[in-house]
């Protein structure tokens, strides 16, 4: 929307099925911002510095591919991105984020149409953005930094949710936003191990530890 595009927001379930028959309107034809292959028009000077950007991003997209594997299909940097660190769009003739979804809620849906219709998703970064310069700076300085490798799996567990796709392991994904908590306000988890080793000494004896006490079924005899 920020580069001048006329943005047509189709949120219905029925909108999913139309737009796969629909491809034009009015002359004009549907291009959907969720999907890869969205070309934006750039000036001379805009393509010499997203290509420079791009350039300096190439080891971090190696990196965010190696870390998340089979997840994504692969990372690359994109012009799409006004604001945002990261998104994960889908492939041209796959479902889309929306359309994944409505068909997992299907009680009847065909699972052998799953396999191959379930979006094997790219993710694009921008390259401008401050988060992705400073994890691009931190991956160049050490790559097997496990900072490094949480970060980029909170920014894909995030671009998942903001792509429009569902949590796959939610508690992962809230023990990641724990430890940046944690990190945050400068507390350690060996903290919360001392803690819990005092919570285990505090706790009263059970019952027959004992070996010399007589069982109740003994007592009974």
């Amino acid at each position: 929307k920020k580069k001048g595009f006329e943005v047509f927001y189709m949120v219905d379930p029925i909108d999913e099925y139309a737009v796969q028959q629909l491809k034009e309107y009015d002359g004009k034809k549907l291009l959907s911002a969720t999907k890869e292959g969205l070309n934006i028009d750039e000036d001379e000077d805009e393509k010499a510095a997203f290509e420079e950007a791009k350039a300096k991003c190439e080891g971090l997209c190696k990196l965010m591919k190696e870390v998340l594997d089979d997840k994504v299909e692969k990372v690359v940097v994109s012009n799409r991105l006004a604001d945002s660190p990261c998104c994960l769009v889908t492939g041209e003739y796959g479902w889309s984020a929306n359309m994944e979804r409505i068909m997992k809620a299907q009680a009847l849906r065909d699972s052998s149409q799953s396999a191959y219709m379930t979006s094997k998703k790219t993710m694009e970064i921008n390259p401008t953005n401050s988060i992705v310069k400073a994890l691009r700076d931190k991956a160049d300085a050490d790559q097997s930094d496990k900072t490094v490798r949480d970060l980029i799996w909170l920014l894909y567990d995030t671009s998942l949710l903001t792509s429009g796709f569902s949590l796959d392991e939610p508690a992962t994904f809230s023990s990641r936003i724990h430890r940046l908590v944690k990190l945050g306000l400068s507390l350690d988890d060996d903290d919360d191990e001392d803690a819990d080793d005092e919570d285990m000494e505090d706790l009263p004896p059970l019952d027959g530890d004992d070996d010399n006490e007589e069982s109740a079924m003994e007592q009974v005899d």
